[in-house]
């Protein structure tokens, strides 16, 4: 196994480096905080005009067919921000969602504009009976004549406020569950901005919402569960390779302040508690790191990789989330201005740590993927 990056992805990541330290400085990522939907429209174009949200999508719909590795290494680097906006919503769970379950001419006709970014979608998923099983579902799908008529609310939806269409996740006439592609304007939605997440996590209520039967992905109701666990897959390693971007930017943040901070006449870095805060970083830092990478070279040389992503979902959420929490404990009072920057991964790191199943939930995956 070698995690070591190539040629293409140091480029990659020296190029997304750069983006990131000139368009995404931590006054605009505190701006970007402050705002409804995550991003502007123009910092969206100039990015979807390098590339990024074609990366995972095959040349045979405009995209550019990389790895899923090359597309780690990207939000890697984005993590370290932590930049938010619809990157991985749009360009790599939607993309796969339609790649996994769309017909030949669906994806002839929408994987392009998602390739521009041109069309952003914003996966529909979780609920208020919030989890990641087919039981969880209770949005419906009720079939017409010319078409579906769609409610319900779906909770924690990232990137709606952005997104020109949702992929809802629904349960159909058959009590099967199907997936929905759905513009955002269409008559009978209402999107509400949920406080306290990321900018433009968001509440989606479903109100006698009509649409045309070209919307049911795939054509054929009843198959969309099958569909969001294979996306599933191939996306959770990408957003852990985000985490671990997220646990570098902390760690960083936290030797740098440790340097800087005097207490008794001598950097509190010296101190042996302040050491060990550090350490715990650099433990989770590691952790997360070694365990998606490997999933994501699993993934890649098409290896059984069930347990590795469940792994690597559970370590990356939790390392995340702790590598914050010792960040704070090294920089006690600062580390809570928010104008310094550390809450936007305190924020970040408690937004995504259930988003595609929290820690609990994969270690059963884990279980499960060992048959034990």
């Amino acid at each position: 196994m070698d995690l070591s990056l190539n040629e293409t992805q140091q480029l990659i990541r020296d190029a997304a480096t750069e983006v990131v330290r000139k368009d995404f400085a931590r006054d605009a990522l505190l701006q970007l905080d402050d705002s409804e939907r995550g991003i502007t429209p123009e910092l969206w174009q100039r990015t979807a005009e390098l590339g990024w949200m074609g990366m995972l999508i095959p040349e045979d719909y405009a995209g550019y067919g990389n790895s899923h590795t090359d597309v780690a290494v990207l939000f890697e680097a984005l993590g370290r921000g932590p930049v938010p906006g619809p990157y991985f919503s749009s360009g790599v769970l939607g993309a796969l969602l339609l790649l996994e379950g769309a017909t030949q001419a669906q994806k002839r006709e929408w994987l392009p504009r998602v390739a521009t970014g041109e069309e952003i979608l914003a996966p529909a998923i979780t609920e208020a009976d919030f989890g990641w099983k087919p039981n969880n579902i209770s949005a419906r799908a009720r079939k017409t004549s010319d078409g579906w008529i769609l409610d319900g609310i779906k909770l924690f939806v990232p990137d709606a406020l952005i997104a020109t269409h949702l992929i809802a996740v629904v349960r159909d006439d058959d009590d099967e569950i199907s997936l929905m592609r759905v513009p955002t304007d269409s008559t009978g939605i209402s999107i509400r901005p949920l406080e306290g997440f990321i900018a433009s996590s968001a509440e989606v209520r479903f109100e006698q919402v009509k649409v045309g039967d070209d919307a049911l992905i795939g054509g054929e109701p009843g198959v969309g569960w099958g569909t969001l666990e294979r996306a599933m897959q191939r996306a959770i390693p990408i957003i852990c390779a985000y985490k671990v971007g997220g646990c570098a930017a902390v760690f960083d943040l936290s030797v740098e302040y440790s340097r800087e901070r005097e207490q008794f006449g001598q950097p509190i870095g010296r101190f042996q508690r302040v050491q060990d805060h550090i350490i715990h970083i650099v433990n989770y830092l590691d952790a997360a790191r070694w365990t998606t990478y490997e999933a994501l070279w699993k993934l890649d040389e098409g290896r059984d990789v069930g347990a590795s992503i469940h792994l690597a979902k559970a370590v990356a959420s939790e390392s995340y989330l702790r590598a914050c929490d010792y960040a704070h404990e090294v920089h006690a009072g600062m580390g809570v201005m928010r104008e310094y920057g550390l809450t936007l991964h305190t924020k970040m790191s408690r937004s995504l740590y259930h988003l595609l199943g929290n820690p609990k939930h994969h270690r059963r995956g884990i279980a499960a993927a060992l048959e034990l």
